[in-house]
């Protein structure tokens, strides 16, 4: 069956007050976009269109006047609700009906990935998907994270969730490719000691049954992970550095859906006339026109 695509949204941004306080975490702006179109892009470039964003109750409205029905971009988006922020696997459980059987990506809402090469990466992730597979990045502060150790042939052999003494520094980035069988592992799983679905019981358990995949993300490739206010703001100005200096966006689902097929040149200009006064604007269009290549 197609992979289809979650990204997880919810959650209350506590680390983010004031800025969060009455506006969901991904909808603030990482440069020039909702932090939201970043995650979105990712799936997109991996060629996923059916995709169910779960966000807090609250928000929901919020995130469907910003996105639609996705129709605009050549994708099909839902809407699903997170009563409490309870552990990122929940949002397994919370779109199994959603994804029916089928293999699926889950994405977390405030995760930035960028790099040469990316989106041939995620399309082979997205293709024939029989077990798990993530990616891993190397990090200084592996406490923080999902850590995974390897073996001396480069085979992964333990997962420890934000562990108090690593054993690597390699931490598993907020992207997660699963097979039909993840909803039913999550549910499986009883709530950690911070009463969290914890989304490294579910990596883990597809390790057990050794079939989990780990892609080890190298030097070309960026992972920015906006949870604090330094990452967000750093976040920010690595986009601003690489649009200005290379005169492309990163994070664009318009040029993402152009690229992949799912839109036209047509229906992009058509969305560049809507934003007449914006560069964003300026950008499709130039985009369209084969201007910009």
């Amino acid at each position: 069956m197609t992979m289809k695509g979650i990204v997880l949204a919810g959650g209350r941004g506590s680390r983010l007050h004031p800025l969060t306080a009455v506006v969901s975490k991904q909808l603030l702006p990482v440069h020039d976009k909702p932090l939201v179109y970043y995650p979105l892009s990712t799936l997109m470039l991996a060629g996923i269109r059916d995709i169910l964003i779960v966000t807090a109750a609250e928000q929901r409205a919020m995130f469907e006047r910003l996105l639609g029905d996705g129709s605009d971009w050549g994708i099909a988006l839902s809407y699903a609700e997170q009563i409490e922020p309870r552990g990122i696997a929940e949002a397994l459980i919370i779109g199994e009906d959603f994804l029916d059987g089928s293999p699926v990506a889950l994405v977390l809402g405030d995760n930035l990935f960028h790099g040469a090469g990316l989106g041939g990466l995620l399309g082979s992730a997205a293709r024939d998907r029989d077990g798990a597979m993530v990616f891993a990045q190397q990090v200084h502060d592996p406490h923080r994270y999902g850590i995974v150790t390897f073996d001396g042939a480069g085979k992964p052999t333990a997962i420890e969730e934000k562990p108090a003494e690593p054993t690597s520094n390699w931490a598993v980035t907020g992207l997660y490719f699963y097979d039909d069988q993840a909803p039913a592992i999550a549910r499986s799983l009883e709530p950690s000691q911070r009463g969290e679905i914890e989304i490294t019981g579910v990596n883990e358990a597809y390790l057990q049954q050794g079939r989990l995949s780990v892609t080890r993300l190298g030097r070309g490739f960026a992972w920015l992970d906006t949870g604090t206010i330094e990452s967000l703001s750093a976040a920010g100005e690595f986009v601003r550095v690489i649009e200005d200096r290379q005169a492309i966006k990163v994070g664009c689902p318009e040029e993402v859906a152009f690229r992949k097929g799912f839109i036209s040149a047509d229906d992009l200009t058509r969305l560049a006339q809507r934003l007449p006064d914006s560069p964003y604007g300026t950008y499709l269009a130039a985009i369209a026109s084969g201007a910009i290549t």
